[in-house]
Order: structure tokens, then C-alpha cells, then sequence
């Protein structure tokens, strides 16, 4: 199954990226650009442990390779991830909320006993 000892494994608070279990495939070669190669071999070995995901895997892999033949890395160190989902609204919304107007039936309106119906 996982041919990574537990011991090896790092923990998800020790990753490079922060939510790196909830980064997007697409977005993950522009995420580890800046990453150094120790920083890319500690993704390799916690993706093994925990997801295995095959995608994932190959990017991970060709960065690897890409810096052991001499590949600099480029970008900031931890880019922002403005697609992960923090469950925080971007802007605060009251409760009172007004929804769109209600107009009446074109025959009046059935709780009023003043409009003929």
C-alpha cells in the first residue's frame, strides 16, 4: 500500500504550502514554483502517504526532476490561495436581506378583504 514509513510522513502543519490537501490540481504548478527541492520532496512524501493521487504525483515528480537538473526556483516562497474556501464570507451580510419585490395577483390580493378578488 504506502511504500512511505510513518515516521518519515511530514505532518499537514509542517507542509511548505498552507491547505495543501484542498489546492486545486491546476493550480498546483504555479503553487510550487517557488518551492525549494527540499520543499518539493516533503509534498512527494506526504502526497504518497496520504492521497497517492496520480495527477498530483506528476506534477510533483517533473518539479522534482525539473530542479535536481538545475531549475531555479521562481515566484514567491507561499503564493496566496485566494480559491481555498476558509468558510468566511469575502464580505459581511446582515441577516435582513431584502428580497426581490412581490407584486399582487392581477385579480388582488387574496389577504386583503378590501380588493375584490
Amino acid at each position: 500500500m504506502n511504500d512511505v514509513p510513518q515516521s518519515n510522513v511530514p505532518q499537514h502543519s509542517e507542509l511548505p504550502l498552507p491547505d495543501y490537501d484542498h489546492l486545486p490540481a491546476g493550480t498546483l504548478p504555479s503553487r510550487i514554483s517557488g518551492l525549494e527541492e527540499a520543499d518539493v520532496a516533503q509534498l512527494i512524501t506526504y502526497e504518497k502517504a496520504h492521497g497517492n493521487r496520480l495527477p498530483i504525483m506528476q506534477i510533483l515528480e517533473k518539479r522534482l526532476h525539473d530542479l535536481q537538473g538545475g531549475a531555479v526556483p521562481r515566484g514567491p516562497q507561499a503564493p496566496s490561495t485566494p480559491e481555498v474556501n476558509t468558510g468566511q464570507p469575502d464580505t459581511p451580510q446582515t441577516a435582513s436581506v431584502p428580497g426581490p419585490p412581490i407584486n399582487p395577483p392581477s385579480q388582488g390580493d387574496p389577504t386583503n378583504p378590501a380588493q375584490p378578488r
